[in-house]
């Protein structure tokens, strides 16, 4: 973690502070703020000029976290969540402790357990989850890396992180699944 001492530091000292992040995640890169914090989450909303209808998706750390902000998940989930390589993020019901802005209309709230090691960290030392939502204006096309994040994105956050700005490979989304309390279904493979 000594590379990215520096960089945690900033980005914990602009999420206290109800700042947004632009940070690479174990997808792509993303937008991100403290997930508690309504206030933070509606300018994220405005940064996207998204809809706030538009629900977005919170990290965690660690799994044993998800029943602190949705539904307790089963063994079902638990073993999808352990087994599964390819980052995923799955709907849960019963959203709590989370920006009321954030959480869906229908009381849902996305969730991902990251498989990457700066966010585990940040989250970790944060003590709560952080947003991410993909860094473009809403209706736009997803940055597959950093140099095709659009000036109007880098220029509206309060922190960008230093690291993984070279990285050039095409990073792929997460497969997303529902989970609503019963069954598994798939959104997006």
């Amino acid at each position: 973690m000594s590379d990215y001492t520096n960089d945690i530091e900033k980005c914990l000292a602009t999420l206290k502070k109800g700042g947004t992040i632009l940070y690479p995640t174990d997808t792509i890169w993303g937008i991100g703020c403290d997930a508690t914090n309504a206030k933070a989450v509606a300018k994220i909303y405005s940064i996207k000029k998204r809809d706030e209808k538009k629900s977005m998706i919170i990290l965690l750390a660690h799994e044993n976290d998800i029943k602190n902000y949705a539904k307790e998940p089963d063994e079902s989930i638990k073993n999808l969540i352990a087994n599964t390589e390819r980052p995923l993020t799955i709907i849960y019901p019963a959203a709590k402790n989370l920006a009321a802005n954030l959480i869906n209309e229908d009381g849902t709230i996305a969730i991902r357990v990251v498989k990457d090691a700066f966010c585990e960290y940040v989250i970790k030392s944060l003590g709560k989850p952080i947003v991410s939502t993909s860094a473009n204006i809403s209706g736009k096309e997803t940055a597959k890396h950093f140099g095709e994040i659009a000036t109007e994105i880098k220029n509206a956050v309060d922190y960008i992180v230093e690291q993984r700005r070279k990285e050039r490979g095409d990073a792929v989304a997460s497969k997303i699944v529902k989970w609503d309390g019963d069954k598994i279904i798939v959104i997006r493979e």
